[in-house]
């Protein structure tokens, strides 16, 4: 299902709004050796403007990805409303920077880390990746990130750090979700240090080769793509390396339906509804849904991270 031969974000985009967008900006004078310059662009979405500069990455589905309209406009992200359109709606004017990351717990180097520091000694690479949600539905995504492992060693995580706790930005006069007690406010995710230095595991900062919008989760957001869409977390501002596993938003709200591991199983069942099968966002309404596969399809990958466990007890 998956190869290494990665088709970049440029190949994957429409060739109608591929060729449209550089025409605007050749034409503006826009183009730079060195890429393209980033700039607003009438009619865009939020922070998704600038195109960044990738290499292809590992470990992509061959499957077609979903759009730009898709991707950008049917989303979860509670802190903007709990609509699927809500986020794109409601996150117009979240600003994203300056933006800071405290890094804390376990480790040789926490201390608060502008975003470009963050990012400037990575290479950003082009991941076409299934995305799953625990509604059952899916898409495939064209994401833009570094591994998060490569992230995490620079802090030098020691060997008391066992799980890597994430926190979102509390801000509820931008975020109007967190006016409401939907969830308890500031989301919080976790993984072990196993799943979070696993290569597959992908810090984020663009989709379809330009920088992240808001409503996906800009400027920094976690994509762990055999695990449910709720382990995503956006907008990240905290890192920490614990040797407790944490409590995480989902598990906290509602521990009956939404456990810590969150690993794509279909031989078990939401309570409300079957995770057997899926359907494909953009797939038309009549169109037969598909088979919901172990771990996403990335089972040759990441199974090893839990044997011995039961993925029944431990969902």
């Amino acid at each position: 299902m998956k190869t290494q031969n990665k088709i970049p974000s440029w190949e994957i985009t429409s060739e109608t709004v591929y060729m449209n967008r550089r025409k605007f900006l050749r034409e503006a004078g826009l183009v730079t050796a060195g890429g393209v310059a980033a700039m607003a662009l009438p009619g865009q979405l939020m922070a998704g403007d600038g195109e960044l500069k990738t290499v292809p990455g590992p470990f992509s589905t061959d499957e077609a990805p979903n759009s730009w309209e898709d991707i950008t406009t049917y989303n979860n992200f509670y802190e903007f409303g709990t609509g699927k359109d809500d986020p794109h709606k409601n996150a117009r004017d979240f600003v994203t920077r300056p933006w800071s990351v405290r890094i804390s717990g376990e480790c040789d180097k926490p201390g608060d880390y502008d975003f470009e520091d963050i990012i400037a000694p990575h290479t950003l690479e082009d991941r076409v990746y299934r995305h799953r949600c625990v509604e059952a539905w899916s898409m495939v995504v064209p994401w833009v990130g570094f591994p998060l492992g490569d992230l995490l060693k620079r802090f030098g995580p020691n060997s008391d750090a066992k799980f890597v706790r994430f926190k979102t930005l509390k801000d509820p006069e931008q975020m109007p979700g967190q006016r409401r007690p939907v969830l308890q406010w500031p989301y919080v995710e976790g993984l072990t240090i196993a799943e979070a230095m696993h290569p597959l595991t992908l810090m984020v900062v663009g989709v379809y080769g330009k920088t992240l919008p808001n409503q996906n989760g800009a400027p920094l957001r976690l994509i762990t793509p055999w695990k449910y869409g709720f382990k995503g977390i956006k907008s990240i501002v905290e890192i920490e390396f614990t040797n407790r596993q944490p409590g995480t938003s989902w598990e906290i709200a509602n521990p009956r339906e939404y456990g810590f591991y969150a690993n794509v199983n279909p031989e078990v069942d939401h309570p409300r509804w079957s995770q057997a099968r899926e359907r494909r966002i953009g797939a038309g309404i009549f169109d037969e849904k598909q088979p919901t596969l172990m771990f996403n399809g990335y089972a040759e990958e990441v199974a090893e991270l839990y044997a011995g466990l039961d993925l029944r007890k431990n969902y």
